[in-house]
């Protein structure tokens, strides 16, 4: 994990649906201050305040749609950025295009209309931005940001390809005012100038420290007990081989999707032995061989080397600042970071923003 950056700031920003604030840490990263930030969820506010003392009064705890007068009384906005809750577009949940939640799309807009900032900057799943089954809602929000007079680049970006160890693509809608003169496919262009390799998920765990240390406690404490009725793929990796849906991390490449269902047996698996010493298969490896020759586990037991994830190591994997705190409970905090967009992502996207769009040396 980096450090969390201060900078001169320079930009006055509106963060909705601020989460932890992860994207907040990439575009605080950059020059841009937030000036007024919108966040319901209780803890997730209060992850966000903690980590910010000397702004705590900028984020309200509050439903979005209770802010929409005071926010229309801002004043010189530059830019406003956000990640509508996105569960009702996602493929991991029920894609209901009733869901309630998906109406927030528009108020997000809404808030553009209010504020009218040079740029906006909207992030959600990449089902959003490509399944048919949400092309009528596209068309809307392109629409939409047409009326607004407003340039649209809608594209989807996977975090590995940013330096951030986890294979999670994500829509970033990006909207430029037309009265600029300045066209918003010029980010897609700035982005894809700061691809870079990502570590290795063994790198970054490694880094914060030992497991079960003051800066590395455990915490996910879910049982690991082989499946019943193991599902079996052409990996280790993949598959079902225990209970629950946490699957075991490869450490020698990138982490699968950290998602808002960890805490209990859906926690992702580290197996320690291997972290260690390289030189150690996984012992998922072992007991994937074991099944595929014998069509059975043998009376095995997963060792008590095999753990699961902690939140100070999923912290890590999305990029948060080693120093930074999560409030509430174990759950709520391993919910918080899966919610997250990865810190790397959302600092090349305001590095984006600003080689496109700003001027810093004004």
């Amino acid at each position: 994990m980096g450090k969390l950056v201060r900078v001169v700031v320079m930009y006055r920003a509106v963060s909705l649906f601020s989460g932890a604030g992860g994207l907040d840490i990439g575009f605080e990263s950059h020059g841009f201050s937030v000036v007024y930030a919108v966040e319901q969820n209780i803890d997730s506010a209060m992850t966000w305040k903690v980590n910010r003392p000397s702004n705590a009064k900028a984020m309200h705890v509050s439903d979005i749609n209770d802010c929409l007068d005071e926010i229309a009384q801002l004043s010189d906005i530059d830019i406003v950025f956000g990640g509508p809750p996105c569960q009702g577009f996602s493929i991991a949940g029920k894609m209901r295009p009733d869901d309630p939640r998906n109406k927030l799309i528009h108020t997000f807009l809404e808030v553009v209309e209010l504020t009218r900032p040079k740029v906006f900057v909207m992030e959600n799943v990449r089902a959003l931005a490509s399944s048919p089954r949400w092309k009528k809602v596209r068309e809307d929000i392109l629409h939409t940001c047409e009326l607004l007079q407003y340039g649209c680049s809608l594209e989807v970006y996977n975090a590995k390809d940013y330096g951030v160890s986890e294979n999670r693509e994500r829509m970033l809608l990006v909207g430029v005012r037309e009265d600029t003169g300045l066209k918003a496919n010029i980010f897609h262009e700035a982005m894809l100038k700061q691809k870079r390799m990502a570590a290795p998920v063994r790198e970054v765990i490694k880094r914060v420290g030992k497991y079960g240390s003051s800066s590395n406690p455990v915490t996910g404490s879910a049982r690991i007990t082989l499946a019943k009725k193991p599902v079996i793929r052409a990996t280790a990796y993949s598959g079902m081989l225990v209970n629950g849906s946490g699957r075991p991390i490869n450490l020698d490449t990138i982490s699968p999707t950290l998602t808002a269902s960890m805490g209990g047996n859906k926690t992702p698996i580290i197996d320690q032995r291997s972290l260690e010493d390289k030189t150690i298969p996984n012992w998922f490896v072992h007991a994937h061989d074991i099944w595929q020759k014998n069509e059975s586990f043998n009376g095995l037991t997963v060792p008590k080397y095999v753990r699961r994830l902690t939140v100070t190591e999923a912290a890590a994997i999305q990029g948060f600042p080693k120093e930074y705190i999560f409030h509430g409970s174990v759950c709520s905090q391993y919910r918080q970071i899966g919610n997250a967009v990865p810190c790397g992502l959302s600092s090349v996207a305001a590095q984006a923003v600003v080689d496109s769009f700003f001027d810093l040396d004004k």
